[in-house]
């Protein structure tokens, strides 16, 4: 008979490592990326970070597609800008560093209530409901001035009560590493969750809510409390959002909040734990830096969007999966030529559209400033049939190089993975 291993479970060097690693990230940021701009997106990013992780714990963990997250993410906000200004006027003995739990006690008790309803059902009837229940809760924003401060919001002072060891949280910097604290945290504990019972039976409901039932759990009840747990952490995202700004509008709880939670999710992959990591980043670029060099940025996004669903469904970070997988056989260091051709022809066929794009956008909401505009250091008139003969040339370049570059990429990729396949048999084999 097999004996079973009871002890502790064996210790795991890769991924404390990793975990090392991420802390050292985020401790050394601000030193590297010194200027203002640089602290306050590192701040937006540890706040994504929570927020999109928490999401992931109903979409890629649970399987529950939700269109109203932001409810828990605004809601916890605004509780923790009301705290601040009783703080401010000495009505709340609580130190501001802890002003962010209050957001999470907030979202927790939001999702208690609302949770109670949504999780009633599954698949499209809870996205449906959870639709619904965004919008109400969006509509309340403008309709109850008196918590939600209608269309100004409501703003606070962070440099509010007592001092702790000389941190008054007044310099971003000082911010920052609160948040940096908090998503270390909260990203440990989302990650230790996915390792209780309950987290390996939100998987199980998620891959088949019968089976579940029919071993005698309520697939419901597992739903709920998961729904509970994200809508504490989301609370907590919005707490540490409202240290950051000092401000809370209603747009923090409207249904484009809920979108840009569920595509960055996506994008940076819901079937691996530090796949919101990585779309909590690029939310953040695409917000901040994207959105202030060209005003097409939602199109690039909803472009990207769109081949990644059609390509990539697992999003960036099965890719990167996929390709550990061939490095640790040994086999990725045949495919950087390939990957040199991608990167370069793709660089080409999105330079030839982005310069269409850009002249069309100029074309239409640029004409006052006259038929020239700059685009990648060159000068292009939108009137000159010239521009539009040269970006279609190196759009229809770009494509066909890229294609080349592809399918040269595809049997090589092919061959990796059968030669991985062949070295899986071969060590399965019996000696």
């Amino acid at each position: 008979m097999t004996r079973t291993h009871d002890g502790p479970a064996p210790w795991n060097a890769g991924r404390w490592l990793a975990w090392g690693l991420f802390a050292l990230a985020m401790a050394v940021a601000p030193l590297v990326f010194t200027s203002h701009l640089s602290a306050a997106m590192l701040s937006q990013m540890g706040i994504a970070i929570i927020a999109c992780l928490s999401y992931n714990m109903l979409l890629g963990q649970g399987g529950m597609l939700s269109f109203g997250h932001a409810v828990y993410t605004g809601l916890g906000a605004y509780a923790a800008i009301h705290a601040l200004n009783l703080v401010g006027r000495g009505q709340l003995p609580l130190p501001v560093g802890l002003l962010p739990l209050v957001g999470g006690l907030a979202g927790l008790f939001c999702a208690v209530l609302l949770g109670f309803v949504t999780t009633r059902k599954a698949g499209t009837p809870f996205a449906m409901i959870t639709l619904g229940l965004a919008e109400l809760v969006s509509a309340m924003a403008l309709m109850f001035p008196g918590f939600f401060g209608g269309e100004a919001g409501v703003s606070g002072n962070r440099v509010a009560g007592r001092p702790v060891l000389g941190i008054t949280y007044g310099p971003q910097i000082q911010v920052y590493y609160l948040i940096a604290a908090y998503t270390f945290v909260c990203a440990a504990a989302m990650f230790a969750f996915t390792r209780t019972p309950l987290g390996r039976m939100l998987n199980a409901v998620r891959d088949n809510a019968e089976r579940v039932e029919f071993i005698g759990y309520s697939a419901r009840h597992v739903r709920y409390l998961a729904f509970v747990i994200a809508g504490f952490f989301a609370g907590i995202a919005g707490g540490l959002a409202a240290l950051n700004f000092e401000i809370v509008t209603a747009e923090v709880v409207g249904t484009g909040r809920s979108g840009a939670y569920l595509l960055f999710t996506f994008l940076g992959g819901a079937t691996v734990f530090f796949g919101p990591i990585i779309g909590a980043v690029l939310m953040v670029l695409a917000f901040v830096l994207l959105s202030a060099f060209t005003k097409a940025w939602l199109l690039y996004l909803g472009l990207v969007f769109l081949f990644m669903v059609m390509y990539a469904p697992g999003g960036i970070a099965s890719l990167v999966m996929a390709n550990l997988r061939v490095a640790a056989f040994g086999r990725l260091r045949r495919l950087w030529t390939a990957y040199l051709a991608l990167a370069g022809t793709a660089l080409v066929l999105l330079a030839g559209a982005a310069a269409l794009v850009e002249m069309a956008y100029h074309l239409q909401l640029g004409a006052a400033m006259g038929p020239e505009l700059k685009f990648l250091g060159a000068t292009l008139d939108v009137r000159s049939v010239d521009s539009w003969f040269g970006g279609l040339f190196v759009l229809a370049t770009g494509i066909g190089l890229f294609e080349l570059a592809r399918r040269r990429f595809v049997a090589d990729w092919g061959e990796a993975q059968a030669a991985v396949e062949q070295e899986i048999r071969r060590g399965e084999a019996p000696a």
